[in-house]
């Protein structure tokens, strides 16, 4: 399960670092993280696609959404029976015995 994570996390931390880096033009002397290089790599995904470049970005942000929705119910789904556990210790915690007495606390002297 951690390297699942680990390869799921790995490339979406580096696009992300990339776009983030190379859309400012922070490029601390790599020619991969200037502006121009930015917009070759889109204008290449756009010709390869037949999509506007300005297209781009919002779909892989929703393909981003899409995997990690399914990577997180796949981690859900392998620990069911501990979250199950938590809910059920949390929502005995929340039913506090103080406050489930018959006689009411405004009855004090």
């Amino acid at each position: 399960m951690k390297w699942f994570l680990i390869l799921w996390a790995g490339p979406i931390l580096l696009l992300g670092s990339w776009y983030g880096l190379s859309y400012n033009d922070m490029s601390f002397g790599v020619f991969m993280l200037t502006r121009q290089a930015h917009d070759l790599v889109f204008q290449v995904y756009s010709g390869v696609l037949g999509i506007p470049a300005e297209d781009i970005p919002p779909l892989v942000m929703r393909a981003i959404a899409v995997d990690s929705t399914v990577v997180f119910m796949i981690i859900g789904f392998r620990r069911r029976k501990t979250i199950a556990a938590w809910w059920r210790r949390r929502q005995e915690m929340r039913s506090d015995p103080i406050l489930s007495r018959d006689e009411s606390l405004s009855s004090a002297p």
